[in-house]
């Protein structure tokens, strides 16, 4: 008998659309790869409740609308509401995503007779992809990525996040760290593979450096450090704020760039913006704003080290397309952080929330004459190709062995 091609219904909440263009981009760039390898459809499910637009006359980017449908590069993208009340019964979000999304979910069985139910993030995605799966026979894998630390700790939706592991048939993780976490809560170690998040060497290469500092306005010899990401806590551009000043004694005409806006875990330029003014950085610190990935090379390829002083990371891209660009890497020992920036050549992992191990880190980055071949060479051997060859394996072993148990309806 001939080998049953997967077709895969990729289910997340964080995904992006017109309301919100930045979330999710990480997990679009990886499944929209796949795509190009086997058929699927993307199910993100948005929170709703009776009250949100109430709520958005005085905070506008609370839950920002998204269509029930769209096409995103021929790929269909469908948006059923689920009941969600903001910052209560979290541990319920899981069931009424299922009970939300089951008749969005029952059509495309019918119409593009997906196999495998493909869902990002343990909990609440996750959770209610194997309820879903339960109820309309079909296997279902799970990708973690990094939330399923901090919701280790909070217990309803712990619970939740190991049943919905355990019932899983297959478990990706971004990293082996990741992998370890969720052995140590209890889940099979031979369900789980790690496969890492590549990057696009086309979109993020070097542009010379004369030429990208031009172009930003920023001087030829100044040193540069640049951090990318979502302005919220979590990212630590303010712990790189707080270095600053003792940095410029060191580093006259010091810059650094920060690119990213703001993003559904929350927004913290105005903070950012605060402590910048109060510790009179105004010509130090240049804010860029949200920047499409096809133009981050520009400010990546203008700095001298990139910096993330990140609180909790599963797999960061964003290491990747910083050293695509020839950069090296300075950041803190959390998550998957060490896995990515794997050794001295690449750059520094310090612990987290050791002000001056960060600061020394910074002045040693910014001395050190880094070779820039091994980083490029490094990022190359990262590229997407590689891990998306090990996931379309994985959905083809697993509908293959599991297709007659779960029928062929």
């Amino acid at each position: 008998m001939d080998d049953v091609q997967p077709k895969l219904l990729v289910f997340t909440t964080l995904f992006p659309h017109p309301g919100q263009p930045k979330a999710g981009l990480f997990i679009r760039e990886r499944m929209f790869r796949v795509a190009k390898e086997l058929p699927l459809v993307v199910v993100a499910p948005v929170p709703w409740f009776p009250l949100q637009g109430i709520i958005r006359k005085w905070r506008p980017h609370f839950r920002p609308p998204a269509p029930r449908f769209e096409i995103q590069e021929d790929i269909e993208v469908y948006h059923p509401r689920f009941f969600s009340m903001p910052g209560l019964f979290k541990s319920l979000d899981g069931f009424f995503m299922a009970l939300g999304s089951l008749a969005t979910l029952r059509k495309l069985r019918h119409r593009f007779g997906f196999n495998i139910i493909d869902a990002h993030f343990a909990y609440p995605d996750g959770y209610a992809a194997t309820l879903l799966g339960k109820w309309l026979r079909r296997p279902v894998t799970i990708t973690l990525r990094g939330t399923e630390v901090p919701l280790a700790k909070l217990p309803g939706r712990r619970r939740r996040m190991i049943q919905a592991m355990k019932n899983a048939d297959r478990i990706f993780s971004v990293s082996e760290s990741l992998r370890q976490h969720a052995i140590a809560l209890g889940i099979d170690p031979d369900k789980i593979r790690v496969v890492g998040n590549g990057v696009d060497t086309e979109k993020f290469r070097p542009v010379p450096r004369p030429e990208a500092r031009a172009q930003l306005g920023i001087e030829q010899d100044a040193p540069v450090l640049i951090s990318v990401g979502a302005l919220v806590e979590r990212k630590g551009f303010h712990r790189v704020i707080e270095r600053l000043p003792a940095l410029c004694q060191r580093f006259p005409g010091l810059r650094y760039l920060i690119v990213g806006g703001s993003s559904p875990e929350g927004d913290w330029t105005e903070q950012l913006n605060r402590l910048v003014a109060e510790l009179g950085l105004e010509e130090t610190v240049c804010f860029l704003g949200a920047l499409p990935p096809e133009a981050l090379k520009l400010p990546l390829s203008a700095a001298d080290v990139f910096v993330l002083s990140t609180r909790n990371e599963g797999w960061a891209n964003v290491f990747l397309e910083a050293m695509a660009c020839g950069l090296p890497v300075v950041t803190t020992d959390v998550g998957g952080n060490a896995e990515v920036v794997a050794h001295e050549g690449l750059g520094t992992i310090v612990p987290f929330g050791d002000r001056e191990r960060l600061e020394q880190a910074l002045i040693d980055a910014l001395d050190k004459a880094w070779d820039r071949s091994v980083i490029l060479d490094y990022a190359r051997a990262n590229a997407w190709e590689r891990r998306v060859a090990v996931l379309t394996e994985e959905f083809g072993r697993l509908v293959n062995s599991g297709y007659s148990h779960f029928g062929k309806e």
